[in-house]
């Protein structure tokens, strides 16, 4: 995946999460009179500064940033697309009240992105059923007037539909893009404890005082 900040801008800057633009530009005064070639410093840490610099100045960059991890500057489009489908599954986790561990958030993820993907192409299968449909109701308009109304109205309609087909298209590419931004995550789930022990633990003995 491109655009992936290697260094995190508030390390980089030597600042906590919630500093503001003041503290923000003093630091990178700070840094970047140290990291200057100029003063002895390397150019590659220079310019990490000026862009960790860059990035908290910008509210909405460095909103995204705190979100996803990522500059949505210099993040390819489709991956952007993708970390805003994941960020709305992270909220469903948040969301989610039972104990972690005693389920796999992860595979749920996963699920609800492939069930998307099996919505879309559903959809788009449809949509091109009626597209089909549509052609072949005028193709056997044999007699029109000249102001050709029904023919105007049913051509719309194919174009409509086309455009539906073609955003559903672009869904699937972008789920598809956040399923395979999921592969490298395995969540770890507590084994379920046996029907046995529960037994057990619900019905021991009490002790003799």
């Amino acid at each position: 995946m491109k655009g992936r900040i290697v260094i995190d801008p508030y390390e980089a800057l030597g600042i906590p999460r919630d500093a503001d633009d003041e503290r923000i530009r003093a630091a990178f005064r700070r840094k970047a009179k140290t990291a200057h070639p100029d003063s002895g410093g390397a150019t590659d840490a220079f310019v990490e500064i000026q862009k960790a610099g860059e990035l908290l100045l910008d509210p909405a960059r460095r909103k995204f940033f705190d979100a996803t991890g990522y500059d949505p500057d210099s993040t390819d489009p489709g991956d952007l697309q993708g970390l805003l489908l994941i960020e709305s599954l992270v909220n469903e986790i948040v969301l989610d009240e039972r104990e972690p561990g005693t389920f796999d958030p992860i595979a749920r993820m996963r699920e609800k992105l492939a069930d998307d993907i099996s919505k879309s192409r559903f959809h788009m299968k449809e949509m091109e059923g009626h597209a089909s449909r549509i052609r072949s109701h005028l193709k056997r308009l044999e007699r029109r007037p000249q102001h050709d109304m029904l023919g105007h109205m049913l051509r719309a309609r194919i174009e409509a539909i086309t455009a539906s087909i073609e955003e559903a298209a672009k869904k699937i590419v972008i789920t598809e893009r956040a399923v395979a931004m999921l592969a490298d995550y395995d969540y770890a789930v507590e084994p379920p404890r046996q029907a046995t022990e529960v037994s057990l633990t619900r019905h021991a003995p009490l002790r003799r005082q």
